[in-house]
């Protein structure tokens, strides 16, 4: 099935015009901006169309494709794919667990908490703002995860979801044949000799030969039903190198329309 990309300019309620350079003229640009207020408050308003933007194209029999500056985004995809009627299993690859809530972050960052939100630990605003339905922990395959906080780890390892700590481990994954995918890439993922510029770097991470590997098996079962991507910090990816963005629009071109 062919793709349909939105891409929405803002890192939590912060804009970032040059993710906007990045969009070729199919692409979609989210119309909207944030409110004044409190992180939580502000950032309601950006989801809303990311939400309507993943049902409609589900619902069209396309692949919604969700690029944003922050993983928070992801409630707002699951809310457009429960209104599409598609309950999802989703694959997380992040070097992180974003599996905060505000009972056990170190830094009180929202962007790392997003995969607990969405399966009903700490703070339920956003996914309430969405009228979106909690998703089961079994349903979550969190991949890598190489840098969890203490508190975090172990709400990862109570919570029923499934860490796969080598992403390797993927390719022989036993996935249920009848399940749509969800695929949720934060490119921080990625080896810092590959992409620089994560707001939030860990050292170590696979190579990029595995995620093209893995990417490329999960999207030939045609069982993607969706795909959101956390883009990199573009102020530590200066011109004229511009390293992050080399290496993530060539692993992702086959699902941006790029190829």
């Amino acid at each position: 099935m062919p793709t349909k990309i939105l891409l929405t300019p803002y890192f939590l309620e912060k804009p970032e015009p040059y993710y906007t350079q990045l969009a070729r003229p199919e692409w979609l640009i989210n119309p909207q901006a944030p409110t004044a207020g409190e992180t939580r408050q502000a950032i309601q308003p950006i989801h809303q169309p990311i939400a309507d933007f993943v049902a409609t194209t589900a619902v069209s029999g396309d692949i919604p494709v969700s690029l944003a500056g922050d993983c928070v985004t992801t409630t707002a995809v699951l809310a457009g794919l429960q209104r599409a009627q598609i309950d999802p299993l989703l694959i997380w690859f992040d070097a992180h667990g974003d599996f905060n809530t505000d009972d056990t972050t170190p830094s009180g960052f929202l962007g790392g908490m997003p995969l607990a939100m969405m399966v009903g630990l700490g703070d339920q605003v956003l996914m309430q703002a969405l009228g979106a339905r909690l998703l089961p922990p079994q349903d979550v395959i969190l991949t890598d995860g190489r840098d969890l906080d203490p508190g975090e780890r172990e709400l990862v390892e109570q919570s029923g979801i499934h860490h796969l700590p080598n992403p390797a481990d993927l390719l022989t994954y036993d996935l249920p044949p009848d399940r749509p995918l969800w695929l949720h890439f934060d490119t921080d993922i990625m080896r810092l000799e590959d992409m620089p510029s994560a707001a939030y770097p860990a050292e170590g991470g696979p190579e990029l030969r595995l995620l093209r590997q893995l990417l490329a098996r999960l999207w030939q079962t045609g069982q993607v039903a969706a795909l959101s991507v956390t883009l990199w910090s573009p102020e530590l990816d200066p011109p004229p190198m511009r390293q992050a963005e080399t290496a993530v629009l060539d692993l992702l071109a086959p699902y941006l329309n790029l190829s």
